[in-house]
């Protein structure tokens, strides 16, 4: 038999889980739910202020209370949603081998030392949190009062929830205690050797392909997820998953008790990544030229040129290698435009975490003053064209368009700062500064199998640009993914490319 231990995040408590409960006493299994201390509870050991070790304290008798009571051969599953996981990983640590598996829903990897505080997405709600336990004299006592029903979006996505599950989210919620977010996770290292499984909300994070290709890139944080031990589960939905689709969620915890669930594959395995397959179009080798973190394929005759600097996505690893300016997809861009009379330009920017946008914008605007000094390239006619995660940047050059920007091009684009990422105002959100680039033509390539959080973001753009009459022209790839230039080497992808090219060099040469 399985018991299922489930620990609930923020604000949250025992009664969001009903429904999921249920539906897994159903299928058989056991289930407890912990009732983790509050504000003006008293933690068991007597000590005065309720924390993170309160909590962990909270989670670890019931796992043993469950030993005590169970059968044998009965595994226990522990589910941590939201903060959560950070109890749950910190009994699993005091308890390693009484636990079959632990799930992460919808939560991150927290680490030995790092408070719960890190891990919230919204900077000015860490700020809050920060301050009002220095207006306290610490911690110690203080609480963090629940958010307002329409402030939920600040802890996460609620997509998925109907009025009623977030008025009950909102009814039934209750301040947290600031020392279970402020104390610091300690871990011996014990809890490493328990198999985990994620549950991601699409809605909310991303999926597991872009997990596989930060893996691929060499993305620190995710390395040891590539681990036979490690499966994961996808759920299209926001950050409550037990509200918004109880039952998928109870199959998925059913699977993963089961050791069910996708793995990724370790970087360097053999399997070529998909960023580094082939460029889909047959596309002939032109000569380059490299400076400093820029590379120039000029084309033939003495210019000057119109050019087109291409900008990679990411956050990239600064180890990865190669760097994003040798990925088959920006050469082959690079190479097809040179071809038509064009230059192509590639570069690395230091976009390597989501805090690093300001300075890879900055890299990029140097890198495009450097093209526009080179005599062989008409400095008045420039296009820019971004990837993926380096889609926040245009809104530097959508806001106040120089003049001789004639295109912004867009790939597969994140057009606003995705949940989790702390970014705010519009120095960074596309969107929030379209209605100023006036008449500039800008052409975005959508993906037609993108994933949730991204096409929501592209969404919000397009119909930003319908509002304020932006100059938009839009190619879709109905089939493609999200890096379909590597991954949907078929007829419509090709077809796509030819599109979008033809339509940003006729701005540039127009």
């Amino acid at each position: 038999m399985t018991v299922f231990i489930l620990v609930a995040g923020v604000f949250t408590g025992p009664q969001v889980w009903r429904e999921t409960a249920a539906r897994l006493t159903a299928e058989g299994a056991g289930v407890r739910t912990v009732a983790l201390t509050g504000p003006g509870s008293r933690p068991a050991d007597g000590g005065g202020a309720v924390d993170l070790e309160t909590h962990i304290a909270d989670v670890t008798e019931v796992i043993d209370s469950v030993v005590g009571a169970a059968r044998p051969g009965a595994e226990i599953v522990l589910v941590g949603h939201d903060y959560g996981i950070h109890p749950v990983l910190g009994a699993a640590d005091r308890r390693p081998r009484s636990i079959a598996r632990i799930v992460h829903l919808d939560a991150g990897m927290p680490q030995d030392g790092v408070p719960a505080l890190a891990a919230v997405p919204d900077p000015l709600l860490r700020e809050e949190a920060v301050e009002r336990a220095a207006a306290g004299g610490g911690a110690a006592g203080g609480e963090l009062p629940p958010p307002a029903r329409e402030e939920w979006s600040r802890w996460g996505s609620t997509a998925g929830l109907s009025d009623a599950a977030l008025d009950g989210l909102t009814a039934l919620a209750a301040p947290q205690p600031l020392g279970t977010l402020l104390q610091p996770l300690r871990l011996t290292g014990a809890v490493a050797a328990v198999p985990s499984t994620g549950v991601l909300c699409t809605a909310n994070g991303p999926g597991v392909e872009m997990l596989q290709v930060m893996v691929d890139v060499g993305t620190p944080a995710v390395r040891a997820l590539a681990d036979a031990r490690v499966t994961f589960f996808e759920l299209s939905t926001g950050h409550w998953p037990m509200l918004s689709c109880p039952g998928e969620l109870a199959e998925a915890l059913i699977e993963a008790a089961a050791g069910g669930g996708r793995l990724l594959t370790p970087a360097g395995s053999g399997r070529t990544p998909a960023h580094l397959r082939p460029f889909l179009l047959d596309v002939p080798e032109r000569p380059r030229e490299r400076t400093r973190n820029t590379d120039l394929y000029p084309p033939d005759g003495p210019g000057p040129h119109p050019a087109v600097v291409f900008v990679h996505g990411g956050p990239v690893p600064a180890e990865a290698r190669p760097t994003p300016r040798d990925w088959p997809t920006l050469t082959g861009y690079a190479r097809h435009v040179a071809g038509q009379g064009v230059v192509g330009v590639t570069l690395d920017h230091r976009l390597h975490a989501v805090t690093d946008y300001g300075r890879a914008a900055e890299d990029v605007a140097d890198a495009v003053e450097r093209v526009r000094a080179d005599p062989r390239v008409d400095a008045d006619r420039v296009a820019l064209w971004f990837f993926s995660g380096g889609g926040p940047m245009t809104a530097r050059w959508l806001a106040d368009p120089p003049g001789w920007l004639r295109c912004v091009a867009a790939n597969y684009p994140i057009l606003a700062p995705l949940p989790g990422w702390g970014l705010t105002g519009s120095r960074f959100h596309p969107a929030r500064v379209l209605s100023r680039a006036g008449r500039l033509p800008v052409v975005l390539v959508r993906a037609g199998r993108e994933s949730a959080e991204i096409a929501a973001t592209v969404e919000e753009f397009v119909a930003e640009a319908a509002r304020c009459g932006a100059n938009l022209e839009i190619v879709d790839v109905p089939e493609g993914r999200h890096g379909f230039e590597t991954l949907d080497p078929v007829d419509g992808a090709r077809e796509a490319v030819h599109r979008a090219v033809g339509a940003v060099l006729a701005r540039l040469k127009g």
